[in-house]
């Protein structure tokens, strides 16, 4: 877990957090003296806001949108027997209004208040004065616009689009065609292909400036040999090469440890059956960064042409030769699933 310790390391998360506010995952904490504490998650990082703005109303869309199957269940089933419980509580306050509701029975008050509000309408109980009749028009109205939002919000979250892409455990740095290159994989779980795939990778890590004492987060984009494909149905392998224009030029196994050198990559591609944009993220450490090894081949092609791929070894990894710095810098512009 990351924690702030220092101005300059509450600049870089913040500026971390704007990057990747389309991959955070938030939550709410204890109230603390100087106001609402919020944890933000992106990846493996994790920032604590003080003296932020306290939860908006308006946000109650947003938050309901994420929370968990379990939680917004027992959210929808709180909100639904707290409303119960407000027009039984009316029932009783309203005497003999429901006839053959037995005075002062809380219970029955309650069944009745949860057959109103589904307006099932049993028969043996009824309104029996004009407060009763107005209390369940109300509860019916109550019931109806309910409906309609739990409804709706349920084909929400049904109807979402979630991505199914996996990305490889580790991201590699060995030659390709001869040149030191990093090299990561990302593979799609569904079984369709996805459309206009767009790749991007980030580096960020450590670095003095003049202007500081202390280290700032410093963040560079990565070119990639290719960054959008027309199809994406199976696996990849996003490749970077290591030449004199590359952040990563000449920075060594023990440099990376030294400036806590990180990697993010996402993925934005289409749906085709919804059809909707998808987006997935994944982030690396200098750990994470395996040097003079190469990704595992999973390809084979059969006799009569069509291409095998093994998913079972996407992660793994073979040793080559050591890498040396870049003697050449060269296009490598092609595209290959590998």
């Amino acid at each position: 877990m990351a924690k702030l310790q220092s101005p300059a390391t509450a600049r870089r998360g913040e500026l971390w957090m704007r990057i990747v506010a389309t991959s955070c995952f938030i939550r709410f904490e204890d109230m603390s003296k100087s106001g609402r504490s919020i944890s933000v998650r992106a990846g493996r990082l994790e920032f604590h806001k003080i003296n932020t703005a306290k939860f908006d109303l308006r946000d109650t869309y947003h938050f309901i949108l994420t929370l968990t199957w379990p939680k917004f269940a027992a959210l929808v089933l709180a909100i639904y027997v707290l409303i119960n419980l407000v027009f039984a509580g009316l029932y009783v306050l309203g005497g003999r209004c429901i006839a053959e509701l037995p005075p002062g029975s809380f219970s029955e008050a309650f069944f009745f208040s949860v057959e109103t509000m589904a307006t099932v309408g049993y028969g043996h109980m009824y309104p029996d004065t004009l407060y009763g009749h107005c209390i369940t028009t109300v509860e019916i109205v109550f019931g109806m616009f309910g409906m309609a939002v739990t409804t709706g919000v349920i084909f929400i979250r049904f109807s979402r689009a979630t991505a199914k892409i996996l990305f490889s455990k580790c991201v590699v740095i060995s030659p390709f065609d001869g040149i030191p290159t990093l090299m990561l994989r990302v593979a799609n779980l569904r079984h369709i292909a996805m459309a206009e795939a767009e790749f991007r990778l980030m580096l960020f890590r450590n670095e003095r400036i003049q202007e500081e004492e202390e280290n700032v987060r410093r963040f560079y984009p990565l070119k990639l040999q290719f960054d959008r494909i027309i199809a994406f149905p199976v696996v990849l392998t996003l490749r970077h090469v290591i030449d004199e224009s590359s952040p990563l030029y000449g920075m060594t196994q023990e440099d990376m440890v030294k400036s806590d050198t990180r990697l993010m990559a996402s993925i934005v591609c289409i749906d085709t059956v919804i059809p909707a944009p998808v987006q997935s993220a994944n982030d690396y450490s200098y750990e994470d960064i395996l040097w003079n090894r190469r990704f595992a081949e999973i390809y084979s092609e059969t006799p009569d042409g069509r291409l095998t791929v093994d998913y079972s070894r996407i992660h793994d990894t073979e040793e080559v030769e050591m890498v040396s710095r870049a003697p050449r810098a060269g296009n490598g512009a092609g595209t290959d699933f590998r």
